[in-house]
């Protein structure tokens, strides 16, 4: 069963204010298995709010439309969905009387336009809400000949997301089909978008009844796989099925098939080794230090380390001598290998990992374009080292660089 949500509102077309209680009513509705295929924002004209509610009616199962229940001239969905489904509205005299007496706790008379909110759509349900004024509704109606469920809940979060808990989980539960949603996310660093799509796609488009997405972020891959079935156990084989033929084919660029974190595989690899780990970093700017110290219990394994922004701070804190990079430059592999060392060095730790590179937008030249980074690992046998130019702002540029680093000593403890 498909469902759709539509949050309605001007306010959430500008970079202002952002939905955020589809999220939350996404992960209720996949707990009772029922798919969200469709998330819409519209703004506060009645014409483009009929003509969604009309779009969303016409393609699910479920629709559940947030906000525009107030008592302001804008406030428009229940006109919306009346005009959408051909049906009147009637004034709730227990509605009325509900909000004049929760007008009464403030002492205030209750403007006119308010009562706008006992407004009830011919057929639905009200559905209480103690958090604010405009009660929701809902509507086991048929729409084209099929059966439709539609909810209309306030659009505030403290408001929102109770109701839909106290007053639509339960109903959903005993009207949809069973069914269960299991899901997995197996991730991948530092292979291109194109080519792990190259390599899985022959495996996944021969399991039509498992969706998959692919999200790339900053040297990151996440491929999602969700399954609907009847029950939660046949959908989860389903999905670890497919997610074992993907893992052999991913090979070493995976390194999660549970949907932890880089860092938080890192950090298991330094436990199951005994080993630990210190930074150096100068462009990154403690971004290493930073995702790793956000996993609880990292300071088993991570001793800390240094920014060594500046070449007398790399030769402070990492021992870098003046000579090598008057020789090198400070942005060099020569450098990057000196900081690995020398941090681990100077804190005792087992590994030691340095990064060094031009973030930009300024500092570059001829030979060193903005984007190059030389990152190096060392431990008492070896120190490995490796350079790559990544592209886009600083920001992203300084991202790419500690996936990349978290990606090297990942590889080092394999």
């Amino acid at each position: 069963m498909k469902s759709e949500i539509i949050a309605v509102g001007s306010e959430m077309l500008t970079p202002h204010r952002q939905d955020t209680n589809s999220l939350y009513l996404t992960q209720q509705l996949n707990s009772i298995g029922v798919l969200v295929a469709f998330k819409t924002i519209v703004g506060d004209r009645r014409k483009d709010l009929v003509n969604a509610i009309r779009a969303a009616l016409g393609r699910v199962d479920v629709v559940l439309i947030m906000g525009g229940l107030g008592p302001t001239e804008d406030d428009l969905t229940r006109e919306a969905v009346a005009e959408s489904m051909g049906l009147a509205l009637r004034r709730d005299a227990t509605q009325v009387a509900a909000l004049h007496a929760r007008a009464a706790t403030w002492r205030i008379p209750i403007p006119q336009n308010n009562l706008k909110q006992a407004d009830v759509l011919e057929g639905a349900t009200l559905l209480s809400n103690p958090n604010g004024s405009a009660p929701g509704q809902f509507l086991d109606t048929v729409f084209e000949g099929y059966r439709k469920l539609v909810f209309l809940l306030p659009g505030p979060p403290h408001e929102c997301c109770p109701l839909f808990d106290a007053e639509c989980l339960t109903r959903l539960q005993e009207l949809v089909p069973p069914r269960a949603i299991a899901s997995r996310t197996l991730k991948a660093a530092m292979i291109a978008e194109s080519q792990a799509d190259k390599l899985i796609a022959p495996i996944y488009t021969t399991y039509p009844d498992v969706d998959v997405t692919i999200l790339a972020h900053a040297g990151d891959i996440q491929v999602t796989l969700q399954c609907a079935r009847p029950t939660l156990e046949t959908a989860q084989q389903r999905v670890d099925e497919l997610a074992g033929k993907l893992e052999e084919a991913l090979e070493e660029w995976l390194y999660s098939s549970e949907g932890e974190s880089l860092e938080q595989i890192v950090l298991y690899y330094l436990g199951l080794r005994q080993a630990t780990l210190a930074v150096a970093e100068s462009c990154t700017g403690g971004l290493i230090a930073e995702r790793i110290t956000a996993v609880p219990g990292s300071s088993r394994s991570f001793l800390g380390g240094a920014v060594v922004y500046s070449d007398a701070l790399k030769q402070a804190f990492a021992g870098v001598s003046a000579d090598l990079v008057a020789q090198y430059g400070a942005v060099s592999e020569e450098v990057a290998r000196a900081l690995a060392n020398g941090i681990r060095l100077r804190t005792g730790a087992t590994i030691g990992l340095g990064v060094t590179g031009i973030a930009g937008p300024t500092g570059a030249t001829e030979s060193k374009p903005v984007g190059l980074v030389h990152i190096a690992v060392s431990d008492a046998q070896k120190t490995d080292a490796i350079n790559r130019t990544f592209r886009g702002d600083r920001q992203r540029i300084r991202e790419w660089a500690a996936q990349q680093a978290l990606d090297l000593v990942r590889r080092r403890l394999m």
